[in-house]
C-alpha cells in the first residue's frame, strides 16, 4: 500500500502540474491570433519567455523527484532538451492554426525561458530542501 501511495503523491503534486501546463499552453496555441493591441513592443516573447521558464522549473521539479540520485547537470540537461523540443513542437504546431504562425524568435524566447526557469531551480528552489543527514 505504501508504494500505491507514493505513486499517487509523485503523479498529482509532480507530473500533473507539468500535464497541466503543457496542455495548457498546447489548448491555447490552438487559438487564431489575438485581435488586441500589444502591452508593450515584443510582449509575446515576454510571455514566451515567462510560460516556459514555469514549465521548465516544474519539469526540473518532476524529474529531481524521480531521480533524486541524479546530478544537477543531468537534470538540466533532460529539462532543457524536453522544454525545448516541446516549445519547437508548439511553435510546428502553430504553423497550421490559422492566423498564426511559426516563429523561430520565439522559439528562442521558448528556449531562454527552459534555460532560465531550470537554472532557477537548480540554483535556489532545490538549494531549499534540506537534505537527509545533514544538519541544514
Amino acid at each position: 500500500m505504501r508504494q500505491s501511495s507514493n505513486k499517487l503523491f509523485l503523479n498529482f503534486f509532480y507530473r500533473l502540474p507539468v500535464i497541466a501546463l503543457s496542455v495548457f499552453i498546447f489548448w491555447q496555441s490552438s487559438y487564431p491570433g489575438m485581435i488586441s493591441e500589444p502591452l508593450f513592443p515584443h510582449d509575446d516573447k515576454f510571455f514566451h519567455f515567462g510560460i516556459y521558464a514555469l514549465l521548465a522549473l516544474l519539469v526540473a521539479r518532476a524529474v529531481k523527484k524521480e531521480r533524486p540520485m541524479w546530478v544537477s547537470g543531468k537534470i538540466s540537461l533532460i529539462t532543457i532538451l524536453f522544454v525545448s523540443v516541446f516549445g519547437l513542437s508548439d511553435e510546428f504546431h502553430q504553423a497550421f492554426v490559422p492566423e498564426r504562425f511559426a516563429s523561430a524568435l520565439d522559439f528562442l524566447a521558448d528556449c531562454a525561458g527552459s534555460i532560465a526557469g531550470c537554472l532557477f531551480y537548480i540554483n535556489f528552489v532545490s538549494k531549499k530542501t534540506p537534505r537527509r543527514g545533514t544538519n541544514a
